[in-house]
């Protein structure tokens, strides 16, 4: 299967103190280990530009554009990135108007159209809730990863 990875995610790997870090980080090594394709949508990396850059004092990492460049260096060496195509803003806009999106969950509704427009099956998040309203995704959480709640994919007999 693929996964998706939030960009919450992102952001307790990139925070060592941060409690949700090993969480974070354990997780996607999990999923890497059990195989996993792991992805990363654009979306995901304008959101971890903005994160990184922000003050601290305003919810941010407080990160020069130096930094947050190395840190996406580091992302796309970890992860595959998947590509905007045409098809990804009328997945968007279909989604949105059928889920009546409102706000800042509109960048949640791009993610799926990502997903959806690229075939990944689920997503990793610590923001479960925002993600269930969307039929036909897998929505897993770091803590699920790690209790072993995702089921194997069936590879055949050896």
């Amino acid at each position: 299967m693929s996964t998706l990875t939030d960009t919450n995610i992102l952001t307790r790997s990139a925070q060592p103190r941060h409690p949700m870090h090993r969480a974070a980080v354990d997780a996607v090594a999990a999923l890497r280990q059990q195989g996993e394709g792991l992805y990363l949508a654009p979306q995901n990396l304008y959101e971890f530009w903005v994160v990184c850059t922000r003050p601290i004092g305003e919810n941010g990492l407080g990160m020069a554009p130096a930094e947050a460049q190395d840190e996406i260096a580091k992302l796309k060496q970890l992860f595959a990135l998947l590509e905007d195509t045409p098809a990804l803003f009328p997945s968007w806009e279909r989604l949105v108007v059928q889920h009546q999106v409102r706000g800042k969950n509109a960048h949640d509704a791009r993610l799926v159209a990502a997903m959806e427009t690229h075939n990944i099956e689920r997503i990793l998040t610590f923001n479960v809730s925002d993600f269930q309203r969307y039929p036909g995704i897998l929505v897993y959480s770091p803590e699920e990863v790690l209790r072993a709640a995702i089921p194997q994919v069936d590879r055949g007999s050896p």
